[in-house]
């Protein structure tokens, strides 16, 4: 605990009193706003992790349909078939405030048809693969925006805990030893001033 370098005077003192009720003040609403994020960002890290175990494993089928294709269709064909894409995707963000923090939301539009290839010379299962895929995109991009908004409220979390030990653990203390500081000063001050006015009060009455 350190004191501040000011002098002890009573207009000090008021100035450091009204500081320190306002870093009360503040400390408490950061208090505060650190318990709510940490409980939201829970919620959210609880239910990214479920979706992410259910992309990869909705992934995981895809790669496997698409390997199978793979092993079904000539290199040449498979190649051909997938030169020219059938479908485009166009991406879009916004952002929303949760929590005082600015979060991602991802918008795909995809337009077209993502089987565009004669059926002659490719299997089913590469069909069913490249539905899947074209399916997925969203779901991939969602869980993209989830990870990347619990990324930025443990930023935010970890910035406002600094600033809660910060007043917690400097400034409140600091601000609270100065005023202490500023009132024993004050106090001897005026024993100071009583004992000089007692003695003179003495000299007068003994002339």
């Amino acid at each position: 605990m350190a004191r501040l370098n000011v002098n002890p005077n009573r207009m000090e003192m008021s100035r450091l009193k009204k500081r320190l009720v306002a870093a009360v003040r503040g400390h408490k609403m950061l208090k505060d706003k650190q318990d709510a994020l940490i409980k939201a960002f829970l919620e959210r890290a609880r239910e990214g992790k479920k979706l992410r175990e259910e992309v990869e494993k909705e992934l995981a089928e895809c790669n496997a349909s698409f390997l199978l294709s793979r092993a079904q269709t000539l290199p040449a064909m498979l190649e051909q078939a997938l030169m020219i894409p059938g479908s485009t995707s166009s991406l879009s963000v916004s952002w929303r405030n949760v929590m005082s923090v600015s979060v991602p939301t991802y918008n795909v539009l995809q337009e077209g048809n993502a089987v565009n290839y004669g059926f002659a010379l490719t299997s089913g299962t590469l069909d069913v693969a490249i539905e899947h895929f074209s399916k997925l995109m969203p779901r991939l991009l969602f869980l993209a925006a989830q990870e990347k908004a619990i990324r930025l409220m443990a930023v935010e979390i970890e910035r406002t805990r600094r600033r809660v030990n910060a007043l917690e653990y400097v400034m409140i203390p600091n601000l609270t030893e100065t005023i202490r500081y500023i009132s024993m000063k004050l106090d001897e001050q005026e024993r100071s001033t009583l004992s000089r006015l007692m003695k003179i009060k003495e000299i007068v009455r003994g002339e």
